[in-house]
């Protein structure tokens, strides 16, 4: 469920919905993109997903690190598709050092589940195309 509107980019597990505001409110068009991404990487995490924990309010250290994951999906996911990175990235993951501060292994723990929620993605990507070519075969 991806609705556009509204003005903050969010996940909200118990709906299973991601909201995002329309392109235009982005000053970089790119942004939309990137946006969509991270909160699609939070949307993998749910319980009938990759099952992350979820469950953090915003300052938690479960929070930190679930940002963490989202942003880093979004990286990769950009990457993969050749969309340019940005220092966006790497200022956003910053605004979490507390948390990378107190767990030197959080990066590469944030990386891995990264990994496997773009993994995730693209799978879903995979599966829509052999739907697609099934259908021209039939």
């Amino acid at each position: 469920d991806f609705r556009v509107g509204g003005d903050r980019a969010f996940y909200m597990p118990g709906s299973d919905h991601i909201q995002v505001p329309p392109q235009p409110a982005f000053h970089q068009q790119i942004d939309y993109y990137r946006t969509c991404f991270h909160e699609l990487g939070h949307w993998t995490g749910h319980p009938t997903r990759l099952a992350r924990d979820l469950s953090g309010s915003f300052g938690s250290k479960a929070y930190a690190r679930e940002e963490l994951v989202a942003e880093i999906t979004a990286a990769f996911v950009c990457s993969n598709l050749g969309i340019e990175p940005t220092v966006r990235h790497a200022d956003y993951i910053g605004s979490w050092l507390k948390v990378l501060r107190e767990d030197n292994r959080a990066i590469f723990r944030a990386a891995s589940l990264a990994s496997k929620a773009a993994d995730f993605l693209f799978g879903l990507q995979a599966d829509a195309e052999g739907e697609a070519q099934e259908g021209i075969a039939a």
